[in-house]
């Protein structure tokens, strides 16, 4: 089982790479537990809306 440390890494790193079937069951039964990790990954996820949001704001902007 991971603990909330591993957590947050695998988040972080599921930005970067794809995470293997493994982490991602693991991911998943530790969240199922944890709402500190939960509501984490929920920010995560929004963070990474926004900001891809506003990346393509910008592009159509023309870089302004």
């Amino acid at each position: 089982m991971l603990n909330c440390r591993e957590v947050t890494r695998l988040y972080s790193e599921s930005q970067e790479r794809e995470l293997t079937v493994k982490e991602r069951l693991l991911l998943r039964m530790h969240i199922a537990m944890c709402s500190g990790c939960r509501n984490f990954g929920e920010h995560m996820k929004f963070l990474r809306e926004a900001m891809r949001a506003y990346a393509k704001g910008r592009d159509n902007t023309g870089g302004k």
